[in-house]
């Protein structure tokens, strides 16, 4: 752009009949030619994110020759030996490159699938942005809140040019903040500062990373690449305006929830299938990993005492949860073990192995865990009885049933949709809440059967009242916020 010899041959967005259009360089098409072209069907992003290998490349070889500069300096190594080691490492820096850059788009291709489901949330992000005086609309061609409710009443989200700005946005906020805490502190995250670096330097030379000069510019930018990548420009904002949280304990809380749920290698699994399922069923894949990634994230955030020693809190979750994982169809009730059975024959059917499709269909009741690995360390009680209270309680109760109810309210709006996370959370709280009663006060020595039936005992007038209101609503027309609101009164009644 802005090279008048070109004039005569420029052509709109909207004009153009191919199906990709990618820019090999900086500033190919404006902005709002990008738009053009993306609003009538074609994938494009801007010129940064095509570019931003590159850019990665030259950060990862400053950071290198910096390190290797002190190396040198201390007389560890020549400089004939320094730039063989340099060349040496070429490929492996273009791995760790592409990697980072491999999972920036995806989130852009996933976001974009969301649609108009994130529009209201962008648009509140964009205003926020705006008010803090980080962002001009207008200079980066983001629609202002009128063309937001054209396009959300076109059924039409954001692109990916303009979820590539708001992702950049997102990283650089979220950027400053967490290099402004403690949290390239953090022993647990502080590991990022060797991943970051070629493994023949990790092995000789893991005093000299540890005191890299940039090491917390470094832990900062590649945790926040990693994550952001992830959950997309406004999962940080949601957490913020929902809990008040902290952007360095959304950053720990997330952390927390990737190493306890193990997604990196599930993610890795779904990216394996490159080229082999339909694109559409690996986005679908990602989003639903998505929805525990957001609500372990929660958990973390509302049990913070967690976030303090990140290890620990590995240590304490992880074998619970994976024990969990495995034993889960054993543990549900009949009805919610054959939708299991069924989702994981569609996604079998889909062309995902058999493995990856029952790992995927447990994610929604996998959360779960965090609180039965709660109720197991406060009961004194070993995980597997308090899985199966807690299931066969979820199954008296119809609780999953009623959970789907509550993902199926309208979230089209901020409101719908915090109202909406809020019955989410109220329900696992009290179905956590029932199982560890049920537990604590069943007579010394009872078994799960033992507990369960004092249990119905106790609470027969409130479980008979329950049942009748719940027969009510599953032949209702339809389910609306007041009857889930209701349903979770009685739940309360029965604690």
């Amino acid at each position: 752009m802005g090279d008048r010899a070109n004039d005569a041959v420029r052509v709109n967005g909207g004009e153009l009949r191919c199906k990709v259009f990618g820019e090999g360089g900086n500033l190919g098409a404006t902005q709002l030619g990008r738009i053009e072209f993306a609003l009538k069907g074609g994938r494009v992003n801007t010129d940064a994110i095509d570019n931003s290998g590159g850019v990665d490349c030259s950060d990862h070889e400053v950071n290198i020759k910096i390190l290797l500069g002190g190396v040198v300096a201390e007389g560890e190594l020549t400089m004939k030996q320094r730039n063989q080691l340099l060349a040496d490492m070429t490929d492996e820096v273009a791995t760790l490159v592409l990697r980072d850059n491999y999972a920036q788009t995806q989130i852009l291709s996933v976001t974009r699938a969301r649609g108009v489901a994130l529009l209201d949330e962008q648009a509140d992000f964009m205003r926020r942005l705006a008010h803090a005086g980080r962002l001009n609309r207008k200079l980066e061609f983001l629609p202002m809140d009128e063309e937001v409710a054209e396009r959300k009443a076109a059924r039409i989200g954001l692109t990916n040019p303009e979820l590539a700005v708001l992702l950049a946005y997102s990283k650089i906020e979220l950027y400053d903040e967490v290099l402004a805490s403690d949290v390239p502190e953090d022993p647990y995250i502080r590991t990022a500062l060797e991943r970051y670096f070629p493994v023949p330097l990790r092995e000789r030379f893991g005093a000299q990373i540890q005191a890299h000069p940039l090491r917390r510019e470094i832990i900062s930018t590649h945790v926040i690449n990693s994550m952001i990548n992830r959950v997309g420009p406004t999962f940080v904002h949601r957490l913020k305006a929902e809990l008040g949280a902290a952007a360095a304990d959304i950053v720990r809380a997330y952390m927390a929830t990737r190493e306890v749920f193990g997604l990196v290698g599930l993610w890795r699994e779904i990216e394996a299938l490159d080229n082999r399922i339909d694109n559409a069923v690996q986005t679908e894949l990602i989003i639903e990993s998505g929805r525990l990634v957001q609500r372990g994230t929660l958990w973390f955030l509302r049990q913070r005492r967690w976030l303090a020693d990140l290890q620990a809190t590995l240590a304490h979750f992880s074998p619970g949860v994976a024990a969990l994982a495995e034993r889960l169809p054993e543990y549900v009730a009949p009805a919610y073990r054959a939708e299991l059975e069924a989702s994981i024959a569609r996604r079998v059917e889909q062309g995902v192995p058999e493995a990856l499709a029952q790992r995927v269909a447990a994610l929604d009741e996998l959360y779960s865990a965090l609180d039965l690995v709660e109720v197991a360390a406060e009961s004194g009680r070993d995980e597997a009885s308090v899985a199966r209270v807690y299931f066969a309680l979820g199954g008296e109760l119809d609780l999953h049933w009623l959970g789907q109810q509550v993902s199926g309210l309208p979230a089209e709006t901020r409101w719908q949709s915090l109202a909406r996370g809020a019955l989410r959370t109220d329900l696992s709280a009290l179905a956590r809440t029932l199982a560890a009663e049920a537990i604590r006060l069943a007579p010394a020595g009872s078994e799960v059967d033992g507990m369960l039936s004092a249990w119905r005992e106790r609470a027969a007038v409130a479980i008979e009242r329950y049942r009748h209101l719940l027969g009510e609503i599953r032949t209702a027309p339809s389910i609306d916020l007041a009857m889930v609101s209701v349903m979770l009164r009685e739940l309360r009644g029965m604690v």
